[in-house]
C-alpha cells in the first residue's frame, strides 16, 4: 500500500501533545536510565555467582539503557519548533529504538521461558544442558533485531533520495510507511509481538500450575506461593499493557487512511511501548527477591512431599523453585 503518497508531510501539532511527550520521556529516559544502570552494575558485580535468568537480564538492562539513551532526542523533538528539528538524528535514534525494543520483547520472553522450564524441569539434564546456552542465544537475539531493523534505515534513505520534500522537517511525525505494509507488519505480529506473547502465556501458566501442585511449596513457610503468583502475573501484565497498543496501532494503520486522530493515537502507542523500559527493573527486583532471597534452597529440598505419590509429583515438591 502506497502510504508514503497518501500521508505527504502529514504533521498535527498540537501543544498539549507535546508537552506530555516531554514530561513522558523526561520521566522515562531518568527513571529507566538509573535503574537500569544500577541493575546492569549489579549483575556485572555478581557474575561469578549469577544463574541463567540472570545472563538475560544483563543483556535486557544492557537493551534498556540503550533505548532510553535515544530519549533525549525524542525530547528535544517535542520541544522546538518544527523548522528547528534535527533531521538527520531522528532516522538513527529512530532505528535504535525500534532494534532495542524487540530486544526487549526477547529478552523478557527467554526470562520467562528459562524461569518456567527451570521450576517445571528440575531434574532434566538435557534442560539444564539447554540453559548454559543463554549467551548464545542472547547473540542471537542481537544479530536478528539488528539484521531486521536495519533494512527500514535504508528503505527510508532511499526514498529520502527520491523525493528529498518527502519527509523535510517531518523526523518523528512520519507515518510508520514501512512498518505498516503487508509484509513486515505480518512478520512483526507473528515473529516480533505473536510468538512471544504465546510463549509468555504459556510459560506463565506452566510456572503458576507448577507452583500450585508443589507440595512443597504450599506446606513451606520459606515460600510465598501467593506473591510468586502476583509477581508472573504482574510481569505479565506490564508486557501486555506496553506492548500490545503499539502493535494493534500497527495493524489499524495498515487497515486505514491517514488521519491526525491515527497518527496521534500511534505516538502514545510508541510512547506507552518505551514505558517498559522503565518498568523492566521492577522485573528484575521480582526474579532475584522472589525466587532468590526469599527462598531457603537447602531447607526446600529437605521437605518431603506428604500428599503426592507421582514421580511428577515428588520432582516439583523437591524443586528448588530458583532460577
Amino acid at each position: 500500500m502506497p502510504y508514503p503518497t497518501k500521508c505527504p508531510n502529514m504533521t498535527c501539532p498540537n501543544q498539549v501533545q507535546e508537552k506530555v511527550f516531554v514530561v513522558v520521556y523526561s520521566m522515562v529516559f531518568i527513571i529507566g536510565l538509573i535503574l537500569n544502570l544500577t541493575a546492569l552494575v549489579v549483575f556485572v558485580r555478581n557474575s561469578t555467582s549469577r544463574s541463567h535468568t540472570t545472563v538475560y537480564m544483563t543483556n535486557l538492562a544492557f537493551a534498556d539503557i540503550l533505548l532510553v539513551c535515544t530519549l533525549p532526542v525524542r525530547i528535544y523533538f517535542h520541544s522546538v519548533l518544527p523548522t528547528d528539528r534535527p533531521e538527520k538524528f531522528c532516522e538513527f535514534s529512530g532505528l535504535i529504538m525500534l532494534g532495542n525494543m524487540y530486544s526487549s520483547i526477547f529478552f523478557l520472553t527467554c526470562i520467562s521461558f528459562d524461569r518456567c522450564i527451570a521450576v517445571c524441569f528440575p531434574l532434566s539434564s538435557r534442560v539444564r544442558e539447554g540453559r548454559k546456552k543463554a549467551w548464545c542465544v542472547c547473540l542471537g537475539i542481537w544479530i536478528l533485531t539488528i539484521s531486521t531493523s536495519l533494512p527500514i534505515y535504508f528503505i527510508k534513505k532511499k526514498k529520502q533520495t527520491s523525493d528529498n520534500n518527502t519527509y523535510n522537517n517531518t523526523c518523528f511525525d512520519d507515518f510508520p510507511s514501512y512498518a505498516t505494509e503487508t509484509a513486515p507488519l505480518v512478520s512483526t505480529l507473528i515473529i516480533g509481538f505473536g510468538i512471544p506473547l504465546i510463549i509468555m502465556i504459556l510459560s506463565s501458566w506452566g510456572l503458576i500450575r507448577a507452583i500450585s501442585k508443589s507440595t512443597a511449596v504450599q506446606t513451606s513457610d520459606l515460600v510465598d506461593s501467593a506473591r510468586i503468583k502476583r509477581m508472573i502475573i504482574t510481569n505479565l501484565t506490564i508486557f501486555l499493557l506496553c506492548f500490545l497498543p503499539y502493535h494493534i496501532m500497527l495493524l489499524i494503520l495498515h487497515a486505514s487512511e491517514c488521519s491526525c486522530t491515527l497518527l496521534t493515537a500511534y505516538r502514545y502507542s510508541l510512547m506507552v511501548a518505551c514505558l517498559n523500559a522503565m518498568l523492566d527493573p521492577v522485573a528484575y527486583y521480582f526474579t532475584t527477591e522472589t525466587f532468590k532471597k526469599k527462598m531457603d534452597v537447602g531447607a526446600l529440598r529437605k521437605i518431603r512431599p506428604t500428599n503426592s505419590h507421582s514421580s511428577d509429583g515428588n520432582n516439583r515438591s523437591r524443586a528448588p523453585l530458583t532460577t
